[in-house]
Parts: C-alpha cells; structure tokens; sequence
C-alpha cells in the first residue's frame, strides 16, 4: 500500500512592490479640465461664422468649478494638440484651417471613411447596418431635407460618425477625432447648398444599400466618392461659404 507525503503549506505570497506615485490633486484637475474642454470644442460649430471664436479662462474656472491653474494647464496641453492658439492682448483662440488644410482634411477622412465601410461588410451585424437608416427615416419625397436643413444636418453629422464608430476600429476612431471638428463644421456649412443636399440623402441611402449587400469594394467606392465631393466642393467654393 502507497503512502502519500502530507503535502507542505504554500508559503504566503509577497505582496508586490510597485513602484507608484501619489496622483497629485491639481495633476487630476488638469487632466480632467483637458478632457472637459476637448470634449466641448469639438462639439462645437467654428466655421458658423468667420468670427473668431474665443475662449475666456475666468468663465472656464467658474464653469468647471477649479482654480485657474488647472485651466492654463489644460490650455497649454490643447494648445500643444493643436485646437487653440494664445494670441497676447486678445485672449485664447479655438484654431480654424485654411481652405486648403480643410480639403486635406477632408480626403483624408474620405480614405478613412472608405476604409471603415470596408470594415463594415466584414464584421458588423445586419441589424446594426439596417439601423443606419434610422437617421433619414424622418425624410423623403414628402419631407425634403432642403426644408427642414438644421435637422437634416444633424442626422447627416451623425450618420458620418455612425459609420466610424460601426467599423468598432479604436485606431479609426482615434484618427478621425482628431479632424472631426474641421470636417464637421464644414459639412454643417456646405448642406444647405442645394448642389450638395440635392444629392446628399440619395448617396447615403446608396451608401447604406452597399453596406447592407455586403459589397464591399461598392460601399468602400461610394463612401469615398461621396466625402471627395465634399472635398471637391470646399476647394472650389471655399470663399463662398461665409458670403
């Protein structure tokens, strides 16, 4: 008969020595103010008027309820990424582009957004590219967008943004982010333009088509057909656009 050895206790396990610092109170604040006004210029519509739009670090303590430390902090940080310019004697600028850096933007969101359709007919369920209908469900023949321009501007930035998202590519995301405000605002500038909202509800519901059919070299061609006639149209009426 075997005899088993009475199995020796484990010895208890070292609690790990990790090497960590205290989060300073005002690193957080700072990080949080960034995180709060980045997230809020990009909601916002620059190219609504050639106006410069400005920034006031009183009203943005006040607002945000922290010192004014934090706040020139998150400045500097947004300044470094490029979304506004401290210009001495007038104040904190949110930076617009050029027509000609406006266009590059918008190309590049267009291989982008080609690139996410792509992604779309490979991994994305049905239900969720049916869904993509949602946004013009409110328009057609007996409710043209062109009447109802505000509205139909607002499903149209969301539907652009749906498509991103729906290619659940985090690198995707990330880069478009960074150009969203240009490219949006003058996508809200240029819609009611009866050349561009003319064909704008037909190529997205073509655009949807091709998702759905699984086609992707069809949804890639048409998503980034229709994002270059933007670029195309800013390039060739840019000056145009605040007359």
């Amino acid at each position: 008969m075997s005899t088993q050895k009475p199995t020796k206790a484990l010895p208890p396990m070292a609690e790990a020595d990790i090497a960590i610092a205290r989060i300073a109170p005002e690193t957080s604040f700072k990080n949080k103010a960034y995180g709060a006004l980045r997230e809020a210029i990009l909601k916002m519509d620059i190219y609504a008027t050639p106006d410069p739009v400005m920034l006031d670090e009183r009203a943005l303590s006040e607002r945000l309820g922290v010192s004014r430390t934090p706040i020139r902090e998150a400045i500097a940080m947004l300044e470094q990424d490029g979304f506004v310019k401290t210009v001495p004697r007038r104040g904190i600028v949110v930076v617009k582009r050029t027509k000609s850096e406006i266009v590059d933007m918008i190309r590049a969101w267009a291989a982008l957004e080609s690139m996410a359709a792509r992604l779309i007919t490979t991994t994305a369920r049905k239900k969720d590219i049916t869904n993509l209908r949602d946004f013009f469900k409110d328009f057609g023949p007996d409710r043209l967008p062109q009447d109802h321009i505000e509205e139909y501007s607002k499903a149209n930035i969301a539907f652009h943004q749906a498509l991103i998202s729906l290619s659940e590519s985090p690198v995707l995301v990330d880069m478009t982010n960074d150009i969203l405000l240009h490219v949006r605002g003058y996508r809200q500038l240029t819609i009611g333009r009866t050349e561009r909202i003319a064909a704008s509800l037909p190529e997205h519901m073509a655009i949807i088509e091709a998702l759905e059919e699984r086609n992707t070299e069809l949804a890639e061609k048409r998503a980034r057909d229709h994002t270059l006639a933007l670029a195309n149209y800013v390039e060739t009426h840019g000056k145009e656009l605040f007359s």
